[in-house]
């Protein structure tokens, strides 16, 4: 099977990372995965929420903030504080940033201290969610980097990298990496997260007014880990040509 783009159902999207899109950040990546472009960037506050101190709760915290730019898609989509409240898309998937990220980062270790991930689109063309984990975790892994570097920790608190990518039932077959017109298309639409040791952190799915198999389950998995092994070894030559891989 070949796609509209000419891809393979096991390929992924052109990918692409700018590093320091946002100086001001602690890290910060412009990631682009075909057409679909997000910047993530982190800032590091020195406290941590409220409710932490009240609840006596040891460690820091992780959250994460996701927006779709008024120019992201090819009709403006008004921003969420035009309507006074955050679109439900939009509050499910920044949990899902950060609860990604929160299963790869040792709280404990990271300290009194709030981690602050924003994601926010440039250009959508399928697989923002997606996009946004794996630009944030080498935007993470670079924040705590720098952490170390500024004697703040001995060692970063990142455990291990975090991806994600988007799959689906096609015309029968499995593949991954969708883009806006295959996303409008399956009939099976699947988001999965998994660390660089291959274990799952969230998986998202549900047929689109049908049912998928057992068969197509394990398909689309196996493409998935392929290909969110792919996008780790993208964000570690980064890391290594940086030289801020974590420990």
């Amino acid at each position: 099977m070949q796609r509209s783009d000419g891809r393979t159902p096991d390929q992924i999207r052109p990918l692409h990372f700018e590093l320091n899109i946002a100086p001001h950040a602690s890290g910060s990546i412009l990631v682009a995965m075909g057409n679909t472009r997000v910047i993530c960037g982190v800032m590091i506050e020195e406290s941590v929420p409220r409710w932490m101190k009240e609840q006596n709760v040891s460690g820091g915290w992780l959250t994460a903030e996701y927006s779709m730019l008024p120019y992201s898609t090819t009709t403006r989509k008004p921003r969420d504080i035009s309507k006074g409240k955050l679109d439900g898309r939009s509050t499910e998937i920044q949990r899902l940033i950060g609860r990604s990220l929160r299963a790869v980062v040792d709280l404990e270790k990271l300290g009194p201290r709030t981690m602050w991930i924003d994601c926010d689109v440039l250009q959508a063309d399928g697989g923002t969610r997606t996009a946004a984990i794996t630009g944030a975790s080498l935007a993470v892994a670079i924040a705590c980097r720098k952490l170390v570097d500024e004697k703040k920790l001995p060692a970063p608190p990142i455990r291990k990298l975090v991806a994600a990518i988007s799959a689906g039932i096609l015309d029968g077959k499995a593949i991954v990496d969708l883009n806006y017109d295959e996303d409008k298309a399956v009939t099976v639409d699947f988001n999965l997260v998994a660390t660089e040791d291959g274990e799952f952190v969230e998986v998202q799915g549900s047929g689109e007014e049908a049912t998928f198999s057992q068969a197509e389950l394990d398909h689309m998995l196996t493409l998935g880990r392929k290909a969110i092994g792919d996008l780790i070894a993208a964000q570690r030559a980064i890391l290594a040509r940086l030289m801020v891989a974590p420990a």
